[in-house]
């Protein structure tokens, strides 16, 4: 279970791009944990400087400031390296709804340009990030891939299409591609600020701050909420997959559902508070309900998710305990 078992041929390179920000820092700093060469490509739009900063010390670390919708970028980042695990792109689907041109600009043609980076660098596994969002309004749980429905925001559009380019780019290229659809990532350095937060890191800051947290809609809403510790995992398994799972898509997730009211009770008794949320309007675009099926991730990546959301909550509550 888990990635601990997970290794690599000695010597090996890896670049993350969005190095600087939630998940993918977690990634650098799994990858330099182990001993492997890890270079960081981020624009720090909204990645930050501090998560660059932790690993300037490592000598296995580097770090190049550039932006993926620049090919030329993408080209010189991806020299010498063997793995690709590609997580630059901006999130939030209402965001997304405002600026959909910029969504475009970067997370299709700024994916497009590192896969054929990565192409034309030789790179061995290129590993990107989907999103559940994909499933649009397809009602039934859990999800599938394959059952998808229509999309529901620009960001999700983004996603569905690097998905069409990492099925070409397998097919046409010899590019082995993985794309892995998160749900709903939490966990240490998620950024709990501005209009655009997660939920989760959102609601334990206010909480700490004795703030009065908005939920949007009734609170009925259910999430498969992922501990950033999956994701690593998922990451490193797609990376050691055969070449015939490539040009696919994979739900990373735990497997379970989580009610968002039961969430925000969750939070306040850990924290040992009693404060009753504010209640606001449903967030255009959101999907109301979402819980992942992960038996293919299991059977192609050997992915084997081992931290749930109960564990996985109790370690974000004491890193944000610590650090906020």
């Amino acid at each position: 279970m888990g990635y601990e078992n997970a290794t690599f041929p000695e010597g090996s390179v890896f670049l993350v791009t969005g190095g600087a920000g939630f998940i993918g820092s977690n990634l650098c700093e799994a990858l330099l944990k182990r001993g492997y060469k890890t270079r960081c490509l981020d624009d720090l739009s909204t990645g930050k400087q501090a998560n660059v900063d932790m690993f300037l010390d490592d000598p296995n670390y580097e770090f190049i400031r550039g932006d993926i919708k620049d090919l030329d970028v993408c080209l010189k980042a991806c020299e010498g390296v063997d793995y690709v695990l590609n997580q630059a792109a901006w999130g939030s689907v209402p965001r997304s709804i405002e600026a959909p041109l910029f969504y475009c600009a970067n997370n299709v043609m700024g994916t497009l340009n590192m896969m054929e980076a990565a192409r034309r660098s030789g790179v061995k596994k290129f590993v990107y990030a989907s999103s559940s969002s994909v499933y649009g309004d397809e009602p039934n749980l859990p999800k599938r891939e394959g059952r998808e429905g229509n999309l529901l925001s620009p960001y999700a559009v983004t996603k569905r299409c690097d998905e069409e380019w990492g099925a070409q780019y397998a097919r046409h290229y010899g590019l082995d591609t993985y794309g892995l659809r998160y749900f709903n990532v939490f966990g240490r350095r998620q950024d709990p600020n501005g209009p655009y937060a997660a939920v989760i890191p959102k609601f334990i800051k206010q909480l700490l701050k004795g703030e009065v947290p908005t939920i949007h809609g009734d609170g009925r809403q259910s999430r498969d909420f992922t501990y950033v510790e999956n994701v690593i995992e998922a990451n490193f398994k797609a990376c050691l997959a055969g070449r015939e799972a490539a040009g696919e898509a994979y739900n990373v997730a735990y497997g379970g559902r989580e009610y968002l009211l039961d969430v925000y009770y969750g939070l306040t008794a850990a924290l040992g508070l009693d404060v009753e949320p504010n209640f606001g309007p449903e967030r255009a675009g959101d999907i109301k309900h979402s819980a992942a099926d992960i038996s293919k991730a299991r059977e192609k990546l050997g992915y084997d998710p081992d931290w749930s959301f109960q564990r996985g909550i109790a370690a974000a509550i004491e890193w944000y305990r610590e650090n906020l």
